[in-house]
């Protein structure tokens, strides 16, 4: 059996750079791997059977992944759904230039993130959960999370997607901020779960994602506590 990484929540962002080393050392022994050949073998002269081998021992690698890596990653698509869905709200509803740059930011990357999820599960043969827009809204089927009702961490009731959506120019800045805060740390508690969970994230490519996820949103909630911390005193009063 493998040797198990565990990394702890609160190491991850100081631990980043080692993070990133085994990440390369993870990935130079599965190289090394694919091609090693037994000291009294002679080597596969025939590219084509070569090839053959490789990506046998490629397909091989995929599978090295337990139920919390999926589930992880079927999670992680409907978690940023919801933060597309809140953030396509930007220009609509009255958003300072500064709340519309970062939405649209929070948009072309957790876009390009369910897409890099839903291959991820697709290689390996597990529920993929889709994604379609109907009406404008973004709508979230399969991988047994129907609806929007997902008790994931951080994720948005109903009644505060509708205040969000009813809130209009500054207020709206407000929520916005306040309810991606919010979502964000929903996400890196859902990084924590995984890192915790026995066995789990071995897999590189899985690593490599969450460890991303954890820091790039990290990274965002502090940026988003400074643009709520400098709104006017009159738009941070209220329901938060």
């Amino acid at each position: 059996m493998p040797p198990v990484f565990r990394v702890l929540p609160s190491d991850l962002t100081p631990m980043w750079s080692r993070s990133r080393l085994l990440v390369a050392l993870l990935g130079l022994g599965a190289f090394r791997a694919a091609f090693a050949q037994p000291i009294n073998q002679q080597p596969v002269r025939d590219p084509k059977l070569a090839e053959a081998i490789f990506k046998a021992r490629l397909d091989s690698a995929r599978m090295r992944f337990t139920p919390a890596d999926a589930q992880f990653m079927q999670g992680m698509i409907h978690h940023h759904a919801q933060a597309v869905v809140m953030s396509r709200w930007a220009p609509s509803h009255g958003a300072s230039p500064a709340v519309r740059t970062l939405a649209a930011r929070i948009i072309n990357a957790q876009q390009d993130e369910i897409a890099i999820m839903q291959t991820w599960l697709r290689d390996r043969k597990q529920p993929v959960p889709e994604v379609m827009e109907m009406n404008g809204q973004l709508m979230v089927h399969g991988a047994g999370h129907e609806g929007h009702d997902m008790q994931m961490p951080g994720m948005l009731t109903d009644a505060q997607m509708r205040e969000l959506d009813a809130a209009r120019g500054v207020e709206f800045d407000r929520l916005f901020l306040t309810y991606m805060i919010q979502h964000h740390k929903g996400a890196t508690a859902m990084v924590s779960t995984l890192f915790s969970s026995d066995g789990a994230a071995n897999d590189e490519a899985v690593f490599k994602f969450a460890a991303d996820v954890n820091i790039d949103q990290t990274t965002e909630i502090v940026r988003m506590q400074g643009m709520l911390d400098a709104l006017p005193k009159s738009a941070k009063t209220g329901t938060k």
